[in-house]
C-alpha cells in the first residue's frame, strides 16, 4: 500500500473507533449546520448476507462494503451504513449520510463490537474521503444527482456502477 493511502487509512480506522475529541475553542465556536439537525436513528446492525462490496482504488488493503438493508435517500441525502475491514482483520462500522449537491459526508453512529450503536457527537458535514468520494461518483450520485431510491443504489453496488457512471473507468462487480 502506498504510505499516503495507508495512512489516510489508519487515521479513519482510527477515528471510527470513538469519539472524536474536540478542542475547546472547536466546542465553543464551531456550531455546524449538524447541530440543527436531528440525527436520524440508526438502523438495524448490519449483517453479512446484506453486505455489498465496492472497490476504492486508492485504498486496496481495506474491503469496504455498504448494507443493502439499510440504503435509503431522504431530502437529497443517500444515509447507508458502511463497513471496512482491514487486512488484519480491524472492522469498522459506520452509519452516514452522503450529500450529493456539496459533495460532503455525515457520521450520524458508529457500530460497537456488541453489535450496538454509539451516536457520534458533533457530527459535521464534511468534504469525502477516498471511499465516499468513490461512493458519490460511481454508485449513489450519478451526475451529481442522488439515487431515487435504495433499489437504484443496491443495483449499482452490484453491477460494480451506476448505469451512468459507467464511462468512467468502472470495471464488473466484486463478490464477497
Amino acid at each position: 500500500m502506498r504510505p499516503l493511502a495507508a495512512l489516510a487509512a489508519a487515521a479513519w480506522l482510527a477515528a471510527c473507533a470513538g469519539p472524536q475529541a474536540q478542542s475547546d475553542w472547536e466546542r465553543q465556536n464551531l456550531r455546524s449546520e449538524a447541530a440543527d439537525e436531528a440525527l436520524p436513528e440508526p438502523p438495524a446492525f448490519p449483517r453479512p448476507a446484506t453486505l455489498i462490496e465496492f472497490a476504492v482504488s486508492a485504498v486496496p488493503n481495506i474491503r469496504f462494503y455498504i448494507d443493502g438493508a439499510t440504503l435509503g435517500v431522504e431530502g437529497g441525502v443517500v444515509r447507508y451504513v458502511l463497513v471496512a475491514r482491514s487486512a488484519g482483520g480491524a472492522e469498522n462500522v459506520s452509519y452516514e449520510g452522503l450529500r450529493c449537491r456539496t459533495a460532503e459526508h455525515r457520521r450520524y453512529a458508529v457500530g460497537r463490537s456488541d453489535g450496538t450503536w454509539a451516536k457520534a457527537s458533533g457530527s459535521a458535514w464534511r468534504p469525502h474521503a477516498a471511499w465516499h468520494k468513490e461512493l458519490q461518483r460511481d454508485y449513489f450520485c450519478p451526475q451529481t444527482q442522488p439515487i431515487r431510491d435504495a433499489a437504484e443504489g443496491v443495483r449499482a453496488l452490484r453491477e460494480g456502477a451506476h448505469a451512468f457512471s459507467r464511462g468512467l473507468g468502472k470495471g464488473a462487480p466484486l463478490g464477497m
